[in-house]
């Protein structure tokens, strides 16, 4: 097994323990560093003692918000419920987090979204969004580990911005939306690691194959509200191959704005609040790289995002 370090601006590998021995979680509370308004709410899946649920992060803390009537967060965003403020909480290292959406309706996906990314692949600004289809059975949680295929070791990481749809004030359906009403339609943002199995990705034209390995992409660690992130191109994304900084670009680089993108995948499906949609990612993806950069088992790869958090997770090999 080995890891990336970095020696005189190139990427090279040195030997380290098998995964079991050598990593372990980070310790809480490490996913929420930044200061956010008192009224900012930060919600997250998760199971405890084999039950999922989902809360509220509070601090080291996390609320048990889930019910018969609101068993996830995805029916939770449905309803434009408010959280209750006297529900039992949990110590955050006492559980196990999962996909922010454990169950979406849909998870879309755009690629080649950033101009300096479309540049480094040598690819053409497009017309319209390129979109594909993550399942959810492809994703995991923070601190879970995402796992490098029996099929291929061409696994490359990829941090992204992800949107969830929530309910509109009015509960308008989400059709047709125009650009200038979109973001009303979002109810919060979180982090996606988009990570992809390039040689199936470039079977064919389709990325289907290649982005839909089970637990290959992660989603995490929580959900900020919309209301905490007013300006999404005022953030700034950085992507850590075992602490060496291999992505680092502000939002505002994207071909097709968060307004457009909502506007445009509007037009031919009905969004549904607890979909996700994933933006795309910045320039410095390990295909790019001579030679390519690819996660290896035993890696920690981590992607931060100011006023969301930074979600973890280390690479294991597929059994």
């Amino acid at each position: 097994m080995s890891r990336s370090l970095r020696q005189g601006g190139v990427f090279v590998r040195e030997p380290i323990l098998e995964p079991a021995q050598a990593w372990d979680a980070p310790p809480f509370p490490s996913l929420l560093q930044y200061p956010l308004e008192d009224t900012a709410i930060q919600l997250a899946s998760y199971q405890l003692n084999a039950r999922n649920t989902f809360g509220v992060i509070q601090d080291d803390r996390i609320s048990d918000l889930a019910s018969p009537d609101l068993p996830d967060l995805r029916t939770f965003l449905a309803t434009n419920a408010t959280p209750n403020p006297s529900a039992p909480t949990q110590a955050l290292h006492q559980i196990t987090f999962l996909p922010v959406i454990p169950n979406p309706d849909k998870i879309l996906c755009v690629g080649l979204n950033f101009l300096e990314h479309i540049r480094e692949v040598g690819k053409k600004i497009e017309d319209y969004p390129l979109l594909f289809i993550r399942l959810a059975s492809s994703q995991v949680g923070h601190l879970q580990p995402i796992l490098r295929p029996r099929a291929s070791d061409h696994l490359d990481f990829e941090g992204e911005l992800a949107i969830i749809i929530g309910k509109h004030p009015s509960a308008k359906p989400a059709r047709h939306i125009l650009k200038e009403d979109a973001l009303a339609y979002v109810a919060g943002y979180t982090i996606y690691n988009d990570a992809s199995v390039r040689d199936w990705q470039r079977h064919t034209t389709q990325y289907t194959p290649g982005k839909n390995f089970p637990a290959t992409g992660a989603s995490g660690p929580c959900m900020t509200t919309a209301d905490e992130i007013p300006d999404p191109t005022q953030l700034h994304l950085t992507t850590r191959l075992n602490g060496n900084v291999v992505q680092d670009s502000g939002l505002h680089d994207l071909r097709f704005s968060i307004p457009e993108i909502i506007a445009y995948i509007s037009t031919f499906t009905e969004l549904l609040p607890g979909d996700v949609i994933s933006t795309g990612t910045p320039s410095g993806v390990g295909a790019a790289r001579k030679p390519p950069l690819w996660l290896q088992p035993g890696d920690t790869i981590e992607v931060e995002i100011p006023k969301i958090g930074k979600l973890i997770n280390p690479v294991q090999q597929e059994p």
